[in-house]
């Protein structure tokens, strides 16, 4: 019957046996003797399956790769490596390999070494950054997403010592975060939470601010989120130090955004330097001659620089406007709750 056929064989031996029902229909084998019907079906399945066995055995070894399932490890519950010399001297070939389970192995391996041997492999950062941007670029959602969860643990252990190689890796992060399967996507977003958590955002600002200018609004998004993160931690005093004009300027051209994101995270800046705007510069008084009379003195005193003053005179009209209709919707007591917390963070 179908259903007993449809249970016991492949999809193809299916296929094959309805044709034979109807090679049988039109040739009119109703009217051979019963035991000859039988003899043929039999036959014909036995055939058919006989040739499924041998397609399964013949398969190319990609294709039964592909039941190979990769385990996904938290770097909390990753193990030490039995002989890291020997996989120090594996892991670049590992990484280089064509077989795809190869490279997770050998992204993790990456991973187990920043960990626990991270002093023998900072001469080889050279060399891993650009393999791991390649498993990021590779098709496999299994080897990205091993790649995701190995760049976040290179940040969290080199900190500052991958600014040099940081350009391709952020840009195919910032990709990956933004299009991608999500547990692709989660993977990324998690590896720029940690650049941005443990990578010094004096050396990260300068790297963030041209992909805040890409072409794809999507990486624009991602971008400006890190960028948002990064700015709090630079604190009052590294703000000052880094030009909070630069950095108005960059909020600033993110409010314009077609995607709702990039100006959500533009507004959490601009907030956040107008509250270190306003209590590093209480009153800011014009520079007056010795000459000046007792009445232009105080004329000046109650006209200091104000943070609509400033903002007029670092950006353009419209940019200015848009800054301001930003920051004083805002009411001063929920800016004030917040106070940037930037210069205990990195301390």
């Amino acid at each position: 019957s179908a259903t007993s056929e449809s249970t016991a064989f492949p999809y193809r031996t299916q296929k094959l046996l309805r044709f034979r029902r109807r090679v049988i229909r039109r040739s009119k084998c109703r009217s051979m003797p019963y035991s000859s019907v039988e003899s043929f079906r039999f036959d014909l399945i036995s055939a058919v399956c006989e040739v499924d066995n041998v397609g399964e055995s013949e398969k190319p070894e990609a294709e039964k790769a592909a039941t190979v399932e990769v385990e996904y490890i938290e770097s909390e519950n990753l193990d030490n490596v039995d002989d890291a010399d020997a996989v120090l001297k594996s892991v670049l070939a590992g990484l280089d390999s064509k077989d795809w389970v190869s490279v997770c192995d050998a992204l993790n391996n990456v991973r187990r070494l920043s960990i626990f041997h991270k002093e023998a492999m900072l001469h080889l950062l050279e060399k891993v950054i650009p393999l791991v941007v390649k498993s990021l670029k590779n098709p496999r959602s299994a080897v990205c997403k091993t790649a995701c969860m190995t760049s976040a643990d290179i940040f969290s252990a080199y900190n500052d010592h991958i600014t040099d190689l940081l350009d391709s890796l952020l840009t195919q992060l910032l990709l990956k975060s933004s299009q991608d399967k999500r547990f692709v996507c989660e993977a990324a977003e998690k590896a720029l939470t940690s650049m941005t958590k443990y990578v010094s955002p004096t050396l990260l600002l300068p790297k963030l601010q041209p992909c805040l200018k890409n072409r794809n609004p999507r990486i624009r998004a991602k971008a400006s989120l890190c960028f948002s993160r990064s700015v709090p931690r630079l604190g009052v005093e590294g703000i000052k130090k880094y030009g909070i004009d630069k950095l108005v300027q960059a909020a600033a051209s993110q409010l314009s955004d077609q995607l709702p994101e990039s100006r959500e995270a533009a507004r959490t800046v601009l907030l956040e330097l107008q509250t270190v705007y306003e209590k590093s510069h209480p009153l800011i008084k014009p520079e007056t001659s010795s000459s000046s009379s007792p009445e232009e003195e105080q004329i000046s005193e109650a006209e200091p620089i104000t943070w609509e003053i400033f903002c007029q005179s670092k950006l353009s009209a419209l940019s200015a406007q848009a800054v301001l209709r930003v920051t004083n919707v805002v009411a001063m007591p929920a800016r004030e709750g917040m106070v940037t917390t930037g210069s205990s963070s990195t301390s």
